[in-house]
């Protein structure tokens, strides 16, 4: 795809759309005039309940083009399919199919997928695509995702680090957390894409660092838990600040009310793809209800986490994680904490010993629910279970990504069994109910639970990760210059957090 090619899409796109709506809304087309949405629904009246409480999705004006069933169908760069390939990615998840043909095309998309079911790579691909062959002016980038966590800004940058790398585009991330320095200067040096948190972007903005008005591609991923986290106000600000005449794509495991602002104001005549963010994972993921006595649960719990094989372990506060992770590691179990007292570069590095399987277990608090993707991950607990039905579909998202299989079990005292079969019918999910105790069969036929080996340990920083001692041999190392020869096209800068 030449430049040529790709600003004469863009000349296409919403011819006229940018006038003002007598309404006084910014866009006149219908979806952003605030006109009334109407369902998709079958007709019969109800909505299923893992969606009770989300809005109307919009009726699409303008008919959306047909799935695609290969890479190789789509108009991309010829680079980005020989990028594909090389990563082992042939053949496109339904979310993908449906949505690369309208955004490569120009269309604003609404897309509702399951956590795993390959978001990232539906927008990613088409934001890079519309992207190849430009270059950026300096504090001036062309592309952005707004995400509302670090380690959902990290997981999208590493996602699309080796696309945009094979189209020659810089790609920055720019999150809170630590100085803001490095990501001030990355945006200076010019950039293509950021992907960011809207705090911090918001920051660098103020600063002079950055500006938004060349920005033609716009993606909101996860938009209804920014609106949770109290984003919304900085959010629409950040997106009053990109072309009015731009591109703009909101992709979400979940939608509820509070993005319905966002649909409205920003999205134009969006083709839509929803698909229940449950029942994708039905096939895929087991459900299990545990009931165990409130004695028990602290035993019950050590002897999943000393199961062969990753597991992720939620609970409600960094305390509560704090004092499991070190019962843990004294009963002899290789886990580590992941929450939000800790700095960003203890949980990167956390992350990538539980990726690397240098840990076995991570004991996390909601900080981990989102944002996370870990190969071969077939089991999360909660421990505490979660009070909202969208922290439950998101916390088990971890795991059966990508069409594997994977098995989310919930630890539930007495106390507990009313609260969680009302949230487990409000996120549409029938669970397997079975009533444990430690060192029970059934406890090791559903987790793998087994006695953990009584041996203290203490997670050390892996060799590779530790500091070298000054005056130590370099050799190896590559001459910044000459590093800077052999990778001109990419800037990604990770100074984390949300």
């Amino acid at each position: 795809m030449n430049r040529t090619r790709t600003n004469d899409r863009f000349s296409r796109i919403r011819s006229g759309s940018a006038a003002p709506a007598k309404n006084g809304s910014r866009y006149g087309s219908p979806a952003r005039s605030g006109a009334p949405f109407r369902s998709n629904g079958d007709g019969r009246g109800r909505r299923p309940a893992a969606v009770q409480g989300e809005f109307a999705l919009p009726k699409t004006i303008t008919p959306a083009l047909p799935a695609a069933e290969s890479f190789a169908d789509l108009d991309m760069p010829a680079q980005l399919l020989a990028a594909l390939g090389s990563q082992g990615v042939v053949v496109p998840f339904p979310i993908q199919g449906a949505t690369l043909p309208n955004s490569l095309a120009g269309r604003d998309i609404l897309g509702r997928g399951r956590t795993g079911s390959g978001k990232t790579l539906a927008f990613g691909l088409a934001l890079l695509a519309r992207t190849a062959g430009q270059r950026a002016e300096a504090r001036q980038p062309l592309g952005l995702v707004l995400v509302p966590t670090r380690e959902l800004a990290q997981q999208v940058t590493d996602a699309l680090t080796p696309y945009a790398r094979s189209v020659r585009l810089r790609l920055a991330t720019v999150v809170g957390g630590m100085p803001i320095g490095r990501q001030a200067s990355a945006l200076r040096g010019g950039v293509e894409v950021v992907v960011a948190t809207p705090g911090r972007l918001k920051d660098l903005i103020e600063r002079g660092d950055c500006r938004l008005d060349q920005v033609r591609v716009t993606v909101l991923d996860e938009a209804d838990q920014m609106a949770d986290m109290g984003f919304m106000p900085q959010v629409t600000d950040l997106l009053d600040q990109v072309r009015p005449d731009g591109q703009r794509m909101l992709f979400s495991a979940t939608l509820d009310r509070n993005v319905d602002l966002l649909v409205r104001r920003y999205l134009s005549d969006p083709v839509v793809h929803s698909v229940d963010p449950s029942a994708g994972a039905v096939t895929t993921m087991e459900h299990h209800v545990l009931h165990v006595h409130g004695a028990d649960k602290h035993a019950a719990t050590t002897e999943i986490a000393a199961r062969e094989g990753r597991v992720l372990m939620f609970l409600d506060t960094k305390h509560a994680v704090d004092r499991l992770t070190e019962h843990l590691l004294n009963s002899g179990v290789r886990a580590a904490a992941l929450h939000g007292g800790k700095s960003q570069p203890q949980r990167t590095r956390t992350l990538t010993q539980f990726k690397n399987g240098h840990v076995n277990v991570l004991v996390a608090t909601n900080v981990a629910a989102r944002g996370i993707h870990v190969d071969s991950l077939d089991l999360v607990v909660n421990v505490d279970p979660p009070t909202d039905h969208k922290d439950y579909l998101h916390r088990g998202g971890r795991t059966a990504r990508a069409g594997e299989s994977g098995s989310v079990v919930t630890l539930v005292t007495p106390s507990q069994r009313r609260a969680v079969t009302r949230l487990m019918a409000t996120a549409g999910i029938v669970p397997q109910t079975t009533q444990v105790r430690a060192g029970a069969e059934a406890l090791h036929r559903i987790t793998g639970s087994q006695a953990p080996s009584g041996v203290p340990v203490v997670i050390t920083a892996p060799v590779a990760e530790r500091p070298k001692k000054r005056g130590a041999t370099s050799r190896g190392r590559r001459h910044p210059a000459s590093a800077a020869r052999r990778a001109p096209a990419l800037r990604s800068v990770t100074d984390a957090a949300a």
